[in-house]
């Protein structure tokens, strides 16, 4: 039994349906056109199943932030949306003014309005509860015009902005289809995930990762931890071994006496289950080097796990029933540095086990590798998937929680 409620619980025909989704997707910085538009077919199920059951859609959405390079109105957003639905997508460059509120009232049953960035609205960005939020211009203006909120923004769960809280406060609220999904498949993962279970993680940011990887082991989520990229970096240096200058300066940006103290904590107790590579891949006047563990310290940058490393990665994933992974294995973005991320890929993908794929350059190097289908689970949470995993309350999940109250 689920703790918020679902499109299952409400009947939306004819109803005007306010629907909060994350639609920030990464752009061209010269020419402002979107790369990729995996965010809205993620949303496309519940999009598509509010048009069939004939509701007015009202589609809330943000992209960037006020000051930055990429805060940009949403008419391109609304021209992609409607050539994946093959349905006019009406869009309305106002947020919640006379313009607005003219379009969802004229809009017909089946039909799709999609206002502009919500966080043209002053009110949008300010951290308030659902209750205080629920006071703001925005809900004032938009709520009385709908029948239903349904929040389908996973990827911006850990936000307490007001298009994703305040109108839980006054209308009948819901979680979409993938905001049901990510929630149901993550809560599996860090509750009761099939045995044995081995989590993956690497990227080039380690501080966040240590209360996870403490949080799995501890809780016996995970059998097994294995970690590449700056998360290995770190547990080896703390483990006493001397990376060479060039790599130990990249951990300097988080490093701080009382994580490394955590690591060294957590490599002393967890030292079976802890998995961290035997030799690795540097970058040596431009071409891909091996090195073994007893090699270092090294003057070139690490750049991937070795081949030693992969083929005992890669036979830890084919034995485990549930296989996490966060975190491309090395700088995946150069042709010589891809071996380890696309090989553990690549053996997720072949495994028996149910495979979780999280982080948006992990999804970018499963989406490069032509593995999306073969994966069963993307998630398309950053920051929300990280606090999830830690075990943080989501506001978003707190708020739908409180609406089903």
């Amino acid at each position: 039994m689920l703790n918020f409620n679902t499109l299952d619980d409400f009947d939306v025909k004819n109803k005007t349906v306010l629907l909060r989704v994350d639609f920030n997707l990464p752009l061209n910085k010269e020419t402002l056109e979107i790369l990729d538009d995996t965010r809205i077919k993620q949303a496309l199920p519940t999009i598509k199943e509010l048009m069939e059951k004939k509701a007015k859609t009202v589609v809330l959405a943000h992209q960037g932030r006020p000051g930055s390079w990429d805060f940009i109105s949403l008419d391109k957003h609304a021209r992609v949306l409607s050539n994946l639905l093959g349905e006019p997508v009406f869009f309305v460059n106002d947020v919640y003014g006379e313009k607005a509120k003219e379009a969802i009232v004229s809009a017909e049953p089946g039909d799709v309005v999609m206002l502009d960035n919500v966080r043209k609205a002053p009110e949008e960005m300010e951290k308030k509860s659902a209750e205080e939020h629920a006071k703001s211009k925005m809900v004032i203006n938009l709520a009385p015009l709908a029948d239903l909120f349904v929040n389908d923004a996973f990827a911006a769960a850990h936000r307490k902005q007001c298009s994703l809280l305040g109108f839980t406060v006054v209308l009948p609220s819901c979680a979409g289809r993938l905001l049901e999904k990510e929630l149901v498949t993550l809560g599996k993962l860090v509750s009761n995930p099939e045995k044995p279970s081995v989590f993956i993680f690497g990227g080039a940011k380690y501080s966040d990762v240590v209360k996870t990887i403490e949080r799995s082991l501890r809780r016996k989520i995970a059998d097994e931890v294995i970690l590449t990229g700056l998360p290995a970096n770190a547990f080896l240096k703390a483990k006493g071994f001397n990376l060479g200058e060039v790599n130990e300066n990249t951990l300097k940006e988080e490093e701080i006496p009382e994580l490394m103290s955590q690591i060294k904590k957590l490599n002393e107790e967890f030292d079976d289950s802890i998995k961290l590579p035997v030799d690795f891949a540097v970058e040596k006047n431009g071409e891909r080097v091996e090195i073994k563990l007893n090699d270092l310290p090294v003057d070139y940058p690490i750049y991937d796990i070795g081949s030693a490393s992969i083929k005992m990665f890669t036979e830890s994933i084919k034995k485990s029933k549930t296989i996490f992974i966060s975190g491309p294995c090395g700088v995946f973005e150069k042709k010589e540095f891809m071996k380890g991320t696309k090989e553990v890929l690549t053996a997720i993908a072949e495994a028996d086990g149910f495979s979780i794929v999280g982080g948006g350059h992990t999804v970018a190097a499963v989406d490069m590798l032509g593995l999306n289908n073969r994966i069963s689970h993307i998630s398309t949470g950053g920051g929300s998937l990280e606090k999830f995993m830690m075990g943080e309350s989501l506001p978003v999940v707190e708020a739908l929680k409180a609406a089903k109250k």
